[in-house]
């Protein structure tokens, strides 16, 4: 985990800004997460504290959550406890990745009482716990461990509370060179047992391994990059004691920069896999693409961005997702077939001349006849052609058959059309909504559910149904181009329809791509640069099917020339007056578009 005990002190460092600050509010966003909203040193700050298992992690954010309607019991219980609360200290026990948060409030009966929270950054083992430390005692935590799940320790309210287990290594910012030499040297514990079977080796530690191993708070990554500064190079020919001196000169030059609190937060991402890595240091041994940021709140967010919330939105969508790509697969099927049945119809026209030339030669038929050889006028050579007849028929009436043939044919092929067109249709708007779901936000995913409800693809399985509010305003997001001017994003039909129908004047510019899945995108403004229009086209090619696509097309023109046809689907329009631009994508330019919930 890049997430390591130095990464954690120097965030402590820079939480030091809310010491003294007020709680204002508690809210827990999801089952992991809990979001204070902080006022300190005169501003207004989001503190996330998360112990999602695979991104656990705290910095101040500012990202916007969706609240559920009730909140539940853990964060009920914080905010008896915490909110109007005032922090009084922010710490990290040695170099551990845990924080201790202390909070002074007064209680029901107005008396000063103190309670910590516990944040432990420990991959699945992460946890919030809510302490009593004049009883030693926990209150609640986010996660329940119960004697079944560890034997160490318990995780439940009542329990006394036990820090995780420590790991007795040494604290890195306490040595000094003589100490640091002699530890390094040391061999690992065990190394001089005999092996436990004959001809079985000792593995040899590497140096990096001995960092890790000995050094309190230092992941693998950060004990790789003190290697590769090592000047000269560490070698096996020296001995231990030598290469322990040389490794201490990197070591001492990381160490006395965080301890003078110039951490150098930053994230770099290798070209060749695609993976990141962050860490408080430069990470020169790496010799990727570099990114700095001025705080390590900054680049813990932009590390994780939306991956947790990503994480959480496939969890909520996987139904949706198979239901939706089950839709389009039998819809697919269903094109192939009525193809095939469009193909043998197209031979209807045989039946209506077959019925022309018997009517031509009625006095050469014979009841009870099988067959009749007549000249085929609509044969350029005029060749004979046999035509089956039915015995039991008369003439007439065989030529009879053979129009009728020929109308039911027809008739099939309108109606094979008709239901081609509307397995078209559907096959876009299923398209449509698989694009939809994989750009969605937690608070998109609930009005992409309800359509589906009421379109009558999906039973509503809530228990408790809501009634909407008459005119009820979907919330949309609101982008500002780099000469001021708002575009707003539809992500899903509710949100398209609203902005496009409702929201936008007839003279704003609405954008989309040309004939790909993806969102409404309107300009709100008549007057604008050509900037402006570029920064809308990349907007509506990345909340498309192309986001990973270059010189994507995307279609502009006015909102009065955008028109819903009558009985259309959810999100579908028709428009004209139109004219073309060819975009690619920027994700760090749409990144840094300073963007709004309204």
């Amino acid at each position: 985990m890049s997430l390591d005990g130095l990464v954690v002190r120097s965030l402590v460092q820079q939480l030091q800004s809310c010491v003294g600050g007020r709680i204002n509010k508690v809210h827990m966003p999801s089952e992991h997460d809990i979001v204070l909203q902080l006022r300190a040193q005169g501003s207004n700050l989001k503190l996330l504290l998360s112990a999602n298992p695979t991104y656990p992690r705290v910095h101040y954010t500012e990202q916007n959550f969706l609240n559920p309607m009730e909140a539940p019991m853990f964060c009920m219980l914080l905010r008896k406890h915490c909110e109007s609360g005032i922090i009084e200290s922010v710490s990290q026990p040695g170099l551990e990745r845990v924080i201790h948060m202390q909070i002074r409030q007064r209680d029901e009966l107005g008396d000063l009482s103190s309670k910590v929270i516990v944040i432990e950054i420990m991959g699945r083992h992460s946890n919030i716990i809510l302490t009593d430390p004049a009883a030693g005692t926990i209150i609640d935590g986010i996660h329940h461990v119960t004697p079944a799940i560890s034997s160490y320790r318990i995780v439940m309210p009542g329990s006394r509370y036990v820090a995780p287990p420590e790991q007795h290594k040494a604290q890195p910012f306490e040595l000094d060179k003589e100490r640091f030499v002699a530890l390094l040297a040391s061999p690992a514990p065990g190394a001089d047992e005999e092996p436990k079977q004959e001809g079985a080796a000792v593995r040899e530690e590497t140096w990096e391994q001995r960092i890790v191993n000995r050094l309190s708070g230092i992941s693998p990554l950060v004990a790789k990059e003190l290697v590769h500064r090592c000047q000269p190079p560490l070698l096996v020919a020296r001995t231990p004691e030598d290469n322990a001196a040389i490794l201490w000169e990197p070591f001492r030059s990381v160490t006395e920069q965080l301890r003078q609190g110039n951490a150098q937060p930053n994230i770099c991402e290798l070209k060749e896999s695609g993976k990141a890595y962050f860490s408080v240091i430069e990470l020169t041994h790496l010799g990727g693409a570099v990114t700095s940021y001025a705080t390590v709140s900054e680049c813990l967010e932009a590390f994780y961005g939306d991956k947790a919330e990503r994480d959480t939105v496939k969890q909520r969508v996987s139904d949706l997702l198979r239901f939706l790509q089950n839709e389009r697969g039998k819809n697919a099927k269903k094109l192939e077939k009525l193809q095939e049945t469009l193909e043998e119809g197209q031979d209807a026209d045989k039946f209506r001349i077959l019925g022309e030339l018997l009517t031509a030669s009625l006095h050469q038929i014979q009841k009870g006849d099988t067959t009749i050889e007549v000249i085929n006028y609509y044969d350029e050579e005029q060749r004979p052609i046999n035509i089956a007849l039915d015995p039991l028929l008369t003439a007439s009436e065989n030529a009879q058959r053979y129009f009728k043939k020929y109308t039911k044919s027809k008739n099939s092929l309108i109606a094979v059309r008709e239901q081609m067109e509307h397995t078209h249709e559907e096959i876009r708007y299923l398209d449509n909504l698989l694009q939809q779901l994989g750009t969605a936000s937690l608070s998109d995913i609930e009005e992409i559910r309800e359509e589906l409800v009421e379109q009558g693809y999906i039973r509503d399985r809530s228990k408790k149904t809501k009634k909407k509010k008459a005119n009820q305003k979907p919330v949309l997001s609101c982008f500002t181009s780099s000469e001021g001017i708002p575009i707003y994003v539809g992500k899903n039909n509710t949100q398209n329809e609203y902005l496009t129908n409702r929201l936008a004047h007839s003279a704003d510019t609405w954008l989309h791509t040309k004939d790909i899945p993806g969102s409404h995108v309107v300009i709100r403004s008549q007057q604008f640069g050509e900037q402006t229009l570029l920064e809308a086209a990349r907007l509506a090619a990345y909340f498309s099917q192309a986001k990973e696509s270059s010189q994507v097309p995307v279609d502009y023109t006015q909102i009065r020339h955008v028109r819903k046809p009558n009985g259309a689907k959810p999100g579908f329009v028709i428009y004209d007056h139109q004219k073309t631009l060819f975009v690619t994508p920027d994700v760090d330019a749409i990144k840094r578009m300073p963007a709004a919930v309204k």
